[in-house]
């Protein structure tokens, strides 16, 4: 080994006793309590100076793999009141699982050994409205209406009840498809060092709850 990946080498394994370790379960309790200070406007806005930079610029371990929608007004850092490298963001609409985006949930399960998954759905989702509408889209959007609609195949008519009702059934979908599809995320799971959950976003409140 040169000197100069022995000095990189060095560098990364002290940046690794940095982290610590966490259950699954510890880090779902870590996310809902960061939830609670953003609606209570109690943020702390950890992990956002210089020195966590340094810190994360060798290695990572997020504690949690966020898949949410592609929206605006749904960011797992503001919303979870977290900061660099401790969330594992990937981001969607609809949040439907894809190849791609269950390709990036195994990498940070088994690489980066994060012990949590949630899938977050939110209040009057664009993608999941136009899944219930099932009017023709434009270009490449039908792309992800077309992952929804298995999930919402019971739910007939349209209504902001049934939107409503959509966002739930989508996140417990995607939810289902990824434990389903991947034997990598389910032997995890079975050996309680994983959990995929999933969650709901109130826009008008800020609040995160558990589906």
């Amino acid at each position: 080994m040169s000197i100069g990946g022995a000095i990189v080498s060095q560098a990364t394994a002290v940046a690794e006793q940095k982290f610590e370790t966490i259950t699954p379960d510890a880090a779902l309790e870590r996310l809902l309590d960061g939830n609670k200070r953003f609606i209570q406007q109690k943020s702390q806005h950890p992990h956002q100076s210089q020195t966590r930079l340094k810190e994360v610029a060798q290695v990572q371990h997020p504690f949690a793999t966020i898949l949410s929608c592609a929206d605006s007004r749904v960011s797992g850092e503001i919303l979870f009141d977290q900061g660099i490298g401790d969330l594992f963001d990937i981001r969607i609409a609809g949040n439907i699982i894809t190849p791609e985006a269950l390709g990036s949930i195994e990498y940070a399960a088994v690489n980066l050994n994060c012990p949590l998954v949630m899938v977050l759905g939110h209040e009057r989702c664009g993608a999941v409205t136009a899944a219930v509408k099932g009017e023709p889209l434009p270009g490449q959007m039908s792309a992800f209406v077309k992952g929804i609609k298995p999930a919402i195949s019971d739910i007939k008519g349209f209504s902001e009840e049934a939107v409503e009702k959509a966002v739930v059934e989508n996140v417990k979908y995607q939810v289902h498809k990824m434990r389903l599809y991947s034997r990598l995320l389910s032997q995890l799971v079975d050996a309680s060092k994983l959990k995929i959950v999933g969650g709901r976003y109130d826009l008008d409140t800020g609040e995160v709850v558990i589906i």
